[in-house]
């Protein structure tokens, strides 16, 4: 199980919290791109029940999960696990305090924090950009099949964060897309088969 980086090392509390619930999540789950496929199905059904409302603690929950797709890409997306799981650690923690996604954007937009570093809504936008950059990247991968993997992630970075990103980053995360996984290798360790994946 990976270690969580990216954090202060004088947490609160809920912080601390926060981390143990995305590593809970994390353990046991022999087919991690099932689990989180079902999740996701699940948080749709809440939100349906909720009358459309996203509760944060089952989003943040679920969103616990998409880490270990990170993970399973090795080095290459190692800052962007690191950065993924660190906002979604702050939404877990914030969930304590506030019931919906819409609570916690009308306080910044009342506070007018909602773009200032470390609120909860630029958070959720950086989260928002993770879970874009793993649904892309995981579309290109079936649609492509037999395809590589290198070519998958680089299409779905390019479409989903290097608009947003320095040249300097997106000439690192290029240099770091040859140490990706092979495609075989990926399936291997999400223990799936292509058949499953399809």
């Amino acid at each position: 199980m990976m270690a969580f980086r990216g954090q202060r090392p004088a947490q609160s509390e809920e912080m601390c919290d926060a981390a143990a619930a995305v590593v809970a999540a994390r353990q046991g789950m022999e087919q991690p791109l099932t689990a989180v496929a079902e999740a996701f199905e699940e948080l749709a059904r809440g939100m349906e029940a909720d009358g459309g409302e996203l509760r944060l603690a089952p989003f943040g929950d679920t969103c616990a999960l998409v880490s270990v797709l990170f993970s399973s890409l090795g080095i290459a997306f190692k800052f962007a696990e690191s950065e993924y799981v660190t906002k979604v650690n702050d939404l877990i923690g914030a969930s304590k305090e506030y019931a919906t996604l819409n609570d916690i954007l009308d306080k910044d937009v009342e506070n007018d924090s909602v773009k200032k570093q470390g609120s909860h809504s630029r958070n959720l936008r950086r989260v928002r950009l993770g879970l874009g950059l793993i649904k892309a990247l995981f579309e290109q991968f079936l649609a492509t099949e037999g395809g590589s993997l290198y070519d998958a992630a680089t299409t779905a970075y390019g479409q989903v964060c290097a608009p947003f990103h320095s040249w300097a980053i997106r000439k690192a995360v290029g240099a770091g897309m040859y140490t990706l996984p092979s495609r075989e290798q990926l399936i291997m360790r999400l223990n799936e088969t292509g058949k499953q994946m399809i």
